[in-house]
């Protein structure tokens, strides 16, 4: 921000709205920049009034914001600052707007710089092309180790976790870092990550367009789905090039959101939860100003994994119709991310039905790969009862005709043995399988999989079983399929 601010105000920008929810240390580098350059600076708010730094709190007009910005024209330097906390809170004032618009059009003039430090960008339509805004970026990693390093003391060797303590830390503020790394010492004697963790999902919770999800999940408690185990290890192994992320299509209940969550333990990073129906807002452009935010704190928090569930429900209306254009808005500024984004973000996206999302969605680019995941070959089956067994104590020697069955009717199937105090055989029966009662669904999402997506199970192209129930490997491709490969 140091940068920016020199440049725009030596280009005589007169309004500056820099975005910060760490008021404190923007408006601490703020008077350190004023300092080194030799500006003459003011300080404001509601309760202090204005402060002149070296000639301490001025009587003159107390909290009234309109004082502020008088005391601006009165600043007799060649460079002149005045900095207001959350004068956003004020801005329905007509006669503070009038004020406001009169002092940024004369302050280009003779440089007189108004500067609002504010959580949020909130503008009345007078005064929307008089002021630049500004992002406070957060904390940086050097900073955020020299603030663990300094917290352990300086006779305190550096924490063997110090790489994963900075990957918890990041996206904090500074208030909110430093809290949680002496919370961490108080408790243990030494900063330990999940304690930053832990804190940092309650930071997430309050803002409610996040969520850091800490389960146990592992590949191991998965069965099957080798190939796309295979690319995530290989992909986030580190290297010169970032992933991007994938893509996961496939017949409800047959792992994918388990996948998901699974990945950020084998990996080592946090999984954030983003749910696009809960960033819909009521009012206009509050949608919009939710996506922006919430990828904001995405990008700042890498590296991490971020998870979005079902796409095609979040994104009803690829068109806009009937929502105001929100839902194409919000799906742009989604696939603007995809495409752009350069941070260490990789994105899993989950999805059963392609036909219901724009076909720009899976263009190359967006995704390392997309997979699809099918009914789980034999194989597969066997590794998931015996997985699901031995989670409910069960011993599951003669198995029911699960043809058509997903892992999470298996697991369905365990856990009512175990709570009915039943063989696993009569519990299935409590069991309708979804590829039978949304068979037509199945078979089209199955066809339209065919050729068009990398199989989760084996690899190379997914290929359409030879029959209904057929329990060879879905990565073998139909004979249609071969032919076009060849």
């Amino acid at each position: 921000m140091r940068t920016a601010l020199i440049e725009h105000i030596n280009a005589a920008f007169s309004g500056i709205w820099v975005q910060t929810h760490q008021p404190d240390e923007a408006e601490r580098e703020i008077r350190q920049l004023a300092q080194d350059q030799g500006w003459e600076i003011a300080f404001w708010d509601i309760a202090r009034g204005i402060q002149t730094p070296g000639q301490g709190q001025s009587s003159q007009g107390g909290g009234d914001p309109l004082a502020a910005v008088r005391h601006l024209g009165a600043m007799a330097g060649s460079t002149c600052l005045m900095v207001c906390h959350n004068l956003h809170r004020f801005l329905n004032h007509a006669e503070l707007v009038q004020v406001l618009q009169q002092t940024l059009l004369e302050g280009k003039a003779d440089r007189r710089v108004l500067v609002v430090l504010a959580p949020v960008v909130q503008l009345p339509p007078e005064l929307e092309r008089l002021f630049l805004v500004l992002e406070h970026a957060l904390p940086e990693r050097g900073q955020l180790r020299q603030m663990a390093l300094s917290l352990s003391g300086p006779e305190s060797p550096e924490p063997p976790s110090l790489d994963r303590i900075l990957d918890a830390a990041s996206g904090l503020t500074h208030h909110e870092a430093e809290g949680t790394m002496a919370l961490s010492i108080t408790r243990h004697g030494e900063i330990r990550p999940e304690v930053v963790f832990e804190l940092k999902a309650q930071a997430l919770r309050k803002a409610n367009l996040l969520a850091l999800h800490r389960g146990p999940e592992t590949f191991a408690d998965l069965g099957g789905l080798e190939a796309v185990k295979g690319f995530c290890r290989q992909a986030l192994r580190g290297g010169p090039v970032r992933p991007r992320g994938i893509l996961l299509l496939g017949v409800p209940g047959t792992g994918k959101s388990f996948l998901a969550k699974a990945l950020g333990n084998e990996t080592g990073r946090p999984t954030l939860l983003l749910d696009l129906g809960s960033l819909m807002g009521s009012l206009v452009g509050q949608t919009e100003q939710n996506v922006r935010q919430a990828l904001r704190q995405v990008d700042a928090m890498a590296p991490c994994i971020l998870f979005c569930d079902e796409l095609e429900k979040a994104l009803p209306s690829s068109s806009g119709q009937g929502d105001s254009g929100v839902g194409s808005r919000l799906l742009g500024s989604l696939l603007t991310w995809l495409g752009d984004h350069t941070s260490d973000v990789f994105f899993i996206g989950t999805c059963n039905d392609m036909s219901r999302l724009p076909p720009e969605f899976t263009r190359a680019e967006r995704f390392d790969g997309v997979f699809f995941l099918d009914l789980p070959t034999r194989r597969e089956k066997d590794a998931i009862w015996s997985l699901c067994a031995g989670k409910f104590g069960l011993q599951a020697r003669d198995l029911p005709d699960d043809t058509a069955w997903t892992g999470a009717e298996i697991h369905a199937c365990c856990r009512l043995a175990a709570l009915l105090g039943v063989p696993v055989t009569e519990a299935a029966r409590q069991i309708v399988p979804v590829a039978v009662t949304a068979r037509e669904s199945v078979d089209r999402l199955r066809a339209w999989a065919t050729g068009r997506c990398l199989s989760a199970s084996t690899p190379g192209l997914y290929g359409l079983p030879e029959a209904p129930g057929d329990q060879s490997p879905p990565g073998r491709r139909s004979r249609a399929v071969k032919t076009a490969a060849v």
